[in-house]
């Protein structure tokens, strides 16, 4: 059975196992198991919802024999007070949480998909979330840009003064992620699952382009100035960066 078959499969049997609870109204499949089963692959895991009658909750959290009886389980880690992250014993790893109902009018989560429910429940509805979802993208490049030019000099400095940690998160991860939040006004976007919640899932599809230069942005631990620097090329081609702040930074750069 392949993979992507298997994770079905046992999102069915823990619709089964709910069912044999008495207490559990709906499961619900999110992520690459919602609505977007087109991009699952071997790859994926199960991410998923499991909604209860009121006052049931912990019993679904702390007892976990209701996934124990599908498969045993290799590994679980309480990761909320609402759920686990475990993996089953034939590699099979998820991800979940418990709710009432009225919980998830709280809960920013991408559309659902419907696995299975107690057939006295009705409200289907619920796989769409109340919620409006954060967005991870900005509709201008001025105060992104700005920022990502002042880690650059940030960070810099920090490494400089042997904070090279500190400095590789500055330079290779804040000034990365306000690039990326301005991408699609720089770059087409391919439209491509695009994830509310980590602007970097997908990149190397969405932004073809951009995924070719942004190793060079990238380069680690031991290669920050460099990193730096190609990222202030790339600034300078894209936006009308201050040339006393260009100067500045590149000062800092060839001084390691």
């Amino acid at each position: 059975m392949q993979r992507t078959e298997l994770l079905l499969q046992r999102l069915d049997e823990i619709g089964k196992s709910l069912e044999h609870t008495g207490d559990a109204l709906l499961l619900l499949g999110v992520g690459s198991v919602g609505v977007e089963t087109a991009r699952m692959d071997e790859y994926s895991d199960l991410d998923f919802f499991v909604i209860v009658k009121p006052g049931v909750t912990r019993r679904y959290i702390d007892q976990l024999d209701w996934l124990e009886d599908i498969q045993p389980l290799a590994y679980a880690f309480k990761n909320s007070d609402l759920g686990y992250k475990v993996l089953f014993e034939d590699g099979i790893f998820a991800e979940y949480a418990v709710f009432e109902e009225s919980e998830l009018a709280d809960v920013a989560y991408t559309e659902g998909r419907v696995i299975w429910k107690n057939p006295l429940y009705a409200n289907t509805a619920i796989a769409r979330p109340l919620r409006p979802l954060p967005s991870p993208k900005e509709d201008s490049l001025d105060f992104p840009l700005n920022e990502a030019l002042t880690n650059l000099y940030v960070g810099l400095g920090r490494y400089a003064r042997g904070e090279r940690l500190s400095a590789t998160r500055f330079i290779q991860g804040y000034a990365i992620d306000r690039i990326l939040s301005v991408l699609h006004l720089l770059e087409d976007e391919v439209d491509y699952y695009p994830d509310p919640f980590g602007n970097e899932r997908r990149l190397e599809k969405r932004y073809p382009r951009f995924a070719e230069i942004i190793g060079g942005m990238i380069q680690g631990y031991d290669h920050v100035p460099e990193s730096a620097l190609c990222i202030l090329d790339f600034l300078e081609e894209v936006y009308p960066v201050n040339p006393r702040l260009s100067d500045e930074i590149r000062r800092l750069a060839k001084l390691m």
